[in-house]
């Protein structure tokens, strides 16, 4: 499983946050390394929206099997709930479940 908790990957320009998560999931669909899930919170719900650097590769990834789970809260918080276009909008008993589930957990 993986957690996606900021507006892109790292800590730098909101650009190179962009083009380092595209590119890693990228590698992921490539490499047929998939994982169980992806849940996003806190800024992370900001990849899930239109407009999102993000939102193709995570529709492919979505159709290939690996559940997107989106924070309500975070997305209520940021006035982003009639925004998300890809995944599910879950609560935090949805993620929890996810990390619980997972043999590993990675976050971004």
């Amino acid at each position: 499983m993986i957690q996606v908790t900021n507006d892109g990957m790292g800590a730098a320009d909101a650009e190179l946050q962009h083009t380092l998560l595209r590119k890693y999931l990228l590698l992921l669909q490539q490499n047929g390394t998939l994982p169980s899930a992806i849940c996003f919170y806190t800024s992370g719900v900001k990849m899930v929206i239109e407009g999102s650097p993000v939102l193709d590769v995570l529709q492919s990834l979505e159709t290939h099997g690996v559940r997107l789970i989106a924070c309500k809260t975070c997305l209520e918080y940021f006035g982003l709930l009639e925004k998300v276009r890809v995944g599910i909008v879950g609560g935090m008993g949805d993620i929890i479940a996810a990390q619980w589930l997972a043999d590993k957990v990675i976050s971004l």
